[in-house]
């Protein structure tokens, strides 16, 4: 329940009160065409798909601080106190944190005490579902969806222990360190029948057993890690020169961040995970195997820094080296100036009311139409995920026109429906 959290929360409840927008989300803002052009049949989103009703959230969470999310919001700095955080103050001090199935070993530079304690990876898994079931009594919700809003945690790379339920299960009793807390709670919900979101850059539901489990139970999981600032940015001029089929020599990117997340990344460890997320992106919308005089030598350099007076404010500079007709050198200069929490608090509201409606479609396991909303967006093993921000808008909304019946379609989707 750190800054993207009690943002989201908090402009949710303003929404709910008439008093705030909610720009940047597709589901609350944006429009679908439906048939022809000349139809003039562009409805909102949300009148065309039966999405849940915002007034009707009810927010949980688990936080390894105690913070309620009114403190939370205080602390974060994302919002201002007296225009966004007092006229709802008794609505985030009723939004609690659970303890959180914490262990300082993979996120190493956050101490806190409001944790399950020092128990087994059993029985933190144990606690989870035990929470999960406890607050849907409690708030008396008919339908629950979790997402990782949290930090990033160590990097862990797919290994034996995650291959199959009979190695996750003995893994979890040898609390083995390859079963990280995120994949405890990824696993807790697809057992409770909860569709998993995973906001962080962490494998959680990213491995073959928790994607096979998913699928066999029915239940919608989606990742991995909010494409907020400079992957934005990336899915969106890497598209270009590959468009226009102009080359490119190197792509520098670097930002400062003083959040808790921050704080999180200026470990090694934690940074790597981060890192692996991001260096994919461009190899994947460039194709280097297939244009290598264009992009088959380009230095992709990613550093991430933590400077606690920027806070949750992130500032993010793009230094890129392209070339053109016969091989003249151009450049492109990107600094972003970014709030994070302001752009991942939209993401997340859509994810959380598409999720819910994917899980009431019955559509389990990977919702690779959701790509839109990620850095390194799942698909199943084989296949190659798209990052193209304005491709994986067109597959989003196909899906949507899809689930509905209607049969426009446009060519850029239909091998991946024909396919489902």
């Amino acid at each position: 329940m750190g800054a993207v959290a009690s943002t989201l929360i908090a402009g949710v409840e303003l929404a709910k009160r008439g008093n705030g927008l909610l720009i940047g989300s597709l589901t609350q803002l944006d429009t679908i065409r439906l048939g022809k052009r000349t139809d003039g049949r562009s409805p909102l989103i949300k009148d065309f798909v039966p999405l849940a009703d915002i007034n009707d959230i009810v927010w949980g969470a688990w936080d390894p601080f105690p913070d309620d999310a009114y403190v939370a919001a205080v602390r974060a700095g994302v919002l201002e106190g007296a225009k966004h955080i007092e006229s709802i103050a008794e609505s985030l001090r009723d939004v609690r944190p659970m303890k959180a199935a914490f262990d300082r070993s993979y996120v190493k530079n956050i101490d806190a005490d409001n944790v399950m304690g020092k128990i087994s990876k059993r029985q933190m898994l144990n606690a989870i579902r035990e929470d999960i079931n406890r607050f849907k009594d409690e708030k008396k919700v008919d339908r629950l969806v979790m997402i990782w809003c949290a930090s990033t945690e160590v990097y862990i790379e797919v290994g034996p222990t995650h291959a199959d339920l009979e190695s996750f299960e003995k893994a979890i009793d040898e609390n083995h360190q390859t079963i990280a807390p995120s994949m405890l709670y990824a696993y807790a919900a697809i057992l409770e029948g909860v569709p998993f979101i995973n906001g962080a850059p962490n494998l959680a539901v990213d491995t073959p057993v928790l994607r096979q489990l998913a699928t066999k139970n029915k239940v919608a999981i989606s990742g991995k890690d909010f494409k907020t600032g400079q992957t934005l940015i990336k899915t969106v001029i890497a598209p270009m020169l590959r468009a226009r089929m102009l080359g490119l020599a190197g792509w520098y990117s670097t930002n400062i961040l003083g959040n808790r997340d921050g704080e999180v990344l200026d470990d090694p460890d934690n940074f790597k995970t981060k890192e692996e997320s991001k260096l994919g992106v461009l190899e994947d919308i460039l194709q280097p195997q297939k244009f290598p005089d264009l992009y088959g030598d380009v230095s992709h350099v990613v550093r991430i820094n933590y400077y606690p007076p920027r806070g949750d404010n992130k500032e993010g500079w793009d230094n890129i080296d392209i070339f053109g007709w016969l091989g003249y050198p151009m450049q492109i200069k990107i600094d972003f100036l970014c709030r994070d929490s302001i752009l991942a608090a939209p993401l997340a509201l859509d994810l959380i009311l598409f999720m819910d409606l994917a899980q009431r479609a019955g559509l389990g396991g990977i919702q690779e139409w959701l790509s839109f909303y990620f850095k390194n967006p799942q698909v199943a093993p084989g296949l190659h995920p798209e990052h193209d921000l304005f491709i994986q808008l067109t597959k989003l909304k196909n899906n949507l026109r899809w689930m509905m019946g209607e049969d426009q379609i446009t060519h850029l989707g239909r091998e991946y429906y024909d396919e489902a």
